[in-house]
């Protein structure tokens, strides 16, 4: 309706007045409604531009975020590109190192070589005598699993290596009295807390991460006082036996492990002691022991060197010493010793682990499964090893 439609309606309401007030009336409502359509043109065309605006904008972020999609898609090529290219490199670098050995890790001492073949000398006729017929060594690294990430950056975790049990032991730190018990590696593996797991409290706390589930057995270092070898009962929580090791002035073991001064292991063979002393600090010793009475049956000194070393396990009689950098490399076993004589120097294999993310703490051979639970930088990792016969020297 315009505006003198309105005005003649409203002047047919209104009671006669006199001409000139009906004329002032009239003129006042006139520019009233055009004010009104004044504006309302305004907000319309404001309005239209706003809507212009809003669909320039729309489009504009829609084009953004097109490019970013395909900037996106371009990215990730690349880096599925670059990790191909890196692990096509880590075999070459694997492939390389395999085919020229890294030196030793230090210089021979010729001292300690002539003690150890006038001792030699002395004991060729003490053999070794094998309780069994493994003839197996490690070829290399078949596979390897990351379960999960538990716990502080050292540590050991290992099931029983003398039997079939299922159940999981973890060992958090270097100085500790509580050991996590889970049921099955499932447990172990889906929940990251430790509500599912048992807590055994030991009555003397460790020290370093050289300890060994055995036949039912927890076989660990007391932290306070003499290198004592303490023989826990796991079933009836109580110490069985313990055994004050016969080596005056121990040293670190490992080098790159200054908290284990004793490694308990197993293999096909049973018990051993990896350990050092201060009269032969620079290489590292074996021992054979009973597992019943924990006396120690036989000792070697073996020409692998402490330096650099971050771990050692024993697979059929045979001594292999893993070594890294103190800035973490690449993990290698770079040393074999073994006590029967049975493998030939070069027959032992220059065995590298894949790269991962910094030094093993512990490391534990299970002979049953041919495998290796190792802790490394807080990872849980099991490596599946790859087996050859030994060669007669």
């Amino acid at each position: 309706m315009g505006p003198w439609r309105c005005c003649l309606l409203l002047l047919a309401l209104l009671p006669a007045a006199p001409r000139a007030q009906q004329q002032q009336f009239m003129e006042y409502m006139e520019r009233r409604l055009a004010l009104l359509e004044e504006r309302i043109s305004q907000w319309h065309d404001q309005s239209s531009r706003y809507s212009t605006e809003l669909r320039d904008f729309k489009n504009q972020v829609l084009g953004m975020l097109e490019a970013a999609e395909k900037e996106r898609e371009a990215l990730r090529a690349e880096a599925e590109s670059a990790a191909v290219r890196v692990d096509r490199l880590e075999r070459e670098v694997d492939y390389l190192e395999t085919q020229n050995p890294a030196p030793p890790c230090v210089e021979v001492d010729e001292t300690l070589l002539e003690k150890q073949v006038a001792t030699a000398k002395q004991q060729k006729n003490q053999k070794y005598a094998k309780l069994t017929d493994c003839s197996d060594t490690i070829a290399s690294v078949r596979s390897m699993k990351i379960l999960k990430r538990f716990g502080s950056a050292t540590g050991l975790w290992s099931k029983d290596m003398a039997g079939s049990s299922e159940k999981i032991y973890v060992f958090d730190g270097t100085a500790n009295d509580t050991v996590y018990v889970f049921p099955r590696m499932r447990e172990f593996t889906l929940f990251s807390a430790t509500r599912k797991a048992a807590r055994i409290k030991l009555p003397y706390p460790w020290v370093g991460t050289g300890h060994l589930v055995y036949g039912g057995h927890l076989y660990y270092i007391r932290q306070q006082g003499p290198f004592q070898v303490i023989k826990f009962n796991l079933a009836n929580k109580t110490v069985v036996d313990s055994s004050v090791f016969p080596a005056e002035e121990q040293v670190p073991v490992f080098g790159l492990s200054p908290s284990t001064y004793i490694e308990v292991a197993a293999d096909e063979e049973g018990l051993w002691a990896i350990y050092a002393t201060k009269e032969n600090e620079k290489n590292i010793c074996l021992a054979k022991l009973d597992p019943d009475s924990l006396d120690i049956e036989q000792m070697w000194d073996t020409p692998c060197p402490r330096e650099n070393a971050e771990g050692a396990f024993v697979v059929c009689g045979a001594l292999h010493v893993v070594y890294n950098t103190r800035l973490p490399s690449r993990s290698r076993v770079q040393c074999v010793f073994d006590v029967s004589g049975t493998l030939a120097a070069e027959d032992a294999a220059l065995v590298y682990f894949p790269k991962r993310y910094g030094s093993h703490s512990g490391m534990k051979y299970h002979p049953r499964e041919r495998q290796l639970y190792a802790w490394d930088d807080g990872y849980q990792i099991i490596y599946r090893m790859e087996m050859k016969k030994k060669t007669e020297v």
